[in-house]
Order: structure tokens, then sequence, then C-alpha cells
């Protein structure tokens, strides 16, 4: 049963790692300053390092450290870590609305993986990136 979890979130991190080829990146470009756009651009290299660390630990069976490192750096309550009000202003509405439906699926996902249920937790994971998939799907800062 180990194993077959293991194998599920390798795939997943293959599948996001995937990019799709296009001839025309046809993604809504998001001016930001400079300094504002590598700020970003850390935060969501930490998220994805976030997501890597949960599904190791989940993969271990440390449902309550999965659940610690999905709520502290990716959940509600990490906003103010990353800046989240400064960042907001400078975002299309639909794209505070991914951000926003990232870290409530990262809350979500938090509480479900304390409740130790492999499935359940996978999928609410599945939410969590899915929120990542529809941002940056639509959304490009070069």
């Amino acid at each position: 049963m180990k194993k077959q979890y293991g194998q599920i979130a390798s795939l997943m991190l293959l599948l996001l790692s995937q990019a799709s080829v296009a001839e025309e990146d046809t993604r809504q470009l998001v001016e930001l300053p400079e300094m504002m756009q590598h700020h970003m651009l850390s935060n969501m290299r930490d998220h994805l390092a976030a997501i890597n660390e949960i599904l190791l630990t989940m993969s271990a069976d440390k449902f309550d450290e999965a659940a610690r490192i999905a709520e502290s750096r990716l959940g509600m309550s990490s906003l103010k870590s990353h800046g989240a009000n400064h960042m907001a202003g400078f975002m299309p509405q639909a794209m505070r609305e991914a951000g926003t439906n990232l870290h409530k699926a990262a809350s979500r996902f938090a509480l479900k993986a304390q409740e130790e249920n492999p499935a359940a937790a996978y999928k609410a994971l599945a939410d969590v990136t899915s929120a990542c998939v529809a941002c940056h799907s639509g959304y490009r800062l070069r």
C-alpha cells in the first residue's frame, strides 16, 4: 500500500514538472516590479518544495508532519509570511482568486492529512496542485 502511494506521489510530481509545448504563450502577462517578481517566484519555488516535502512525509506515513508543512508553508496561516497583501494589488482578480484557492485548499488538506486517511489526503492534495495548475496555465510573469 505504501509503495502504491509513493508511486502516485512520483507520478504527480512528474505530471507537475511537464511543461506544455505551444507555439505561442497565450497566458496573461502580469507585470510586477522586478523585486516583487523575484519575491513571487521565490514563493512559488517554496510552494513546490513544500509539496515535495508533503509527498515525502506522506509516503513515510507521517501525516501530522505533512499537515504541519502544508499549513505553515501553503495554508491560510502562511499568507503573512508570503507578503500576500502587498502582492495582491498587482494581480488580476482571477489570479488572486487562484492564489486564495491554493491557500484554502492547503488548509483543507492539512485537516484531511491529520485524519490519516491516505486516499482522502491525496485527493485533498490534488486540490492544492489543481490551484497551482490553474494559475500557471493562465498567467505568466515573463
